[in-house]
């Protein structure tokens, strides 16, 4: 029997995605039941496949001077995203109250600066040259995968454990696990937590080449639904046990690995069923006691489907379920913290959103998809991130006391 864990306050949060920069602008895209997903624009001279969610202020946001060295489209990302809501200043609040030894930053991402890679071979191609890059290329301040925790130490004062971590979708959910063990073996007195992810071509024809992008926005659960559309999202939440729990707590994490295929989950939803459980055991809590499920819900036949039966396994078929990709896309690894940005504003405001773009249930499915938003208190909700390989996330989240 797993003993529960206290929860954890979670003191402060920001979410930029194609919705808008910050919780307002997710707040009133919410409420207007609006969409941000559009035909995916020409990047880099080339007109990918789909329908994604893409951050236009992007275009116009720029590092400050001595910033420079971390220069590419994900850190441009981290940047606008900490200006949101306060946020920066809440991180930097933390380091002076808790010593910036004591802050840690645990960000999760899946494919870090790597359009900064793109541009520099397609630089060198056009040269005829592809064995040098170009002069101004700086792979450990742009793609390597830890450029975007390094970014956000320096920008936070933060010098405590800095960690990031890239397993696809559940990147930025599993930092909050990690967190929360950190925190509890006495590593550190406080974390930012959250992920940074951008538009690449790998990604989208990666995708694309996997037959997974949809050709229309995305339908989550639907009867037709014919795959995912790609966004692209920054986010950060602060942790502090102790302290003022101001946009909820963190109740409980659950993480496990299906060990099934490289990229399709287990049919049977087993390990997603693992990962849900071992979030309400670590919280105290029983399935009867979660009112809302934040579906991972890509839109994919298979993936919908494995997600449903671990979900309609384990909470029944009452339980209210969503997946929020309809409005943002699927924000690989930033989706775990837009998502549980989402779930937290949710248990402040009172509000079930229902699976956007959803026309006809898919008949074969078992669980409670909302097909209209609702508002109805909330005390907690239960947040699914799964990713290639089986990797699974879920986190329990409770409104503030």
């Amino acid at each position: 029997m797993t003993t529960p864990n206290p929860a954890i306050a979670i003191t402060a949060m920001t979410t930029t995605s194609a919705l808008g920069a910050g919780i307002p602008a997710l707040r009133a895209a919410l409420s207007e039941e609006r969409s941000a997903l559009r035909p995916t624009p020409v990047i880099q001279d080339t007109q990918p496949p789909g329908f994604v969610g893409a951050i236009d202020l992007l275009d116009t946001t720029f590092l400050p001077t001595e910033l420079q060295p971390w220069d590419c489209r994900n850190n441009r990302l981290a940047w606008l995203a900490l200006q949101q809501d306060d946020f920066l200043q809440s991180a930097q609040r933390a380091v002076a109250r808790h010593g910036a030894d004591r802050v840690a930053v645990f960000l999760g991402t899946s494919t870090s600066g790597i359009a900064c890679t793109e541009i520099a071979y397609a630089e060198a191609a056009r040269d005829s040259d592809l064995s040098t890059l170009p002069a101004w290329y700086d792979y450990t301040h742009t793609h390597n995968i830890h450029s975007v925790s390094a970014f956000v130490s320096a920008v936070t004062g933060a010098r405590g454990p800095s960690h990031t971590i890239s397993t696809a979708c559940s990147s930025s959910a599993k930092v909050f696990a990690t967190a929360s063990r950190a925190l509890r073996a006495g590593l550190c007195d406080a974390a930012i937590v959250g992920g940074v992810d951008t538009l690449c071509l790998t990604t989208l024809f990666g995708f694309h080449a996997l037959q997974l992008v949809s050709d229309a926005p995305c339908r989550p659960a639907d009867a037709d639904r014919k795959g995912i559309s790609i966004g692209e999202a920054g986010g950060f939440a602060l942790l502090e046990p102790g302290g003022e729990a101001a946009c909820g707590e963190l109740l409980g994490t659950g993480e496990s690995s299906d060990a099934y295929h490289m990229s399709s989950p287990d049919p049977e939803g087993r390990g997603a069923m693992a990962a849900m459980q071992q979030a309400l055991d670590r919280a105290g809590k029983t399935a009867a006691e979660v009112d809302y499920v934040n579906l991972h819900g890509t839109g994919t036949r298979v993936n919908d489907a494995a997600e449903d039966a671990a979900v309609s396994g384990l909470l029944g078929n009452t339980t209210p379920c969503s997946s929020t990709k309809g409005w943002t896309g699927h924000t690989l690894g930033a989706a775990g913290i837009t998502e549980a940005v989402i779930c937290l504003l949710c248990l402040q405001d009172g509000f079930l959103p229902r699976s956007l773009n959803t026309r006809t249930r898919d008949p074969e499915l078992q669980a409670n998809i909302l097909m209209h938003s609702e508002n109805r208190r909330l005390r907690t909700a239960l947040s699914n991130s799964f990713g290639f390989g089986g990797t699974n996330c879920s986190l329990l989240l409770g409104a503030a006391p």
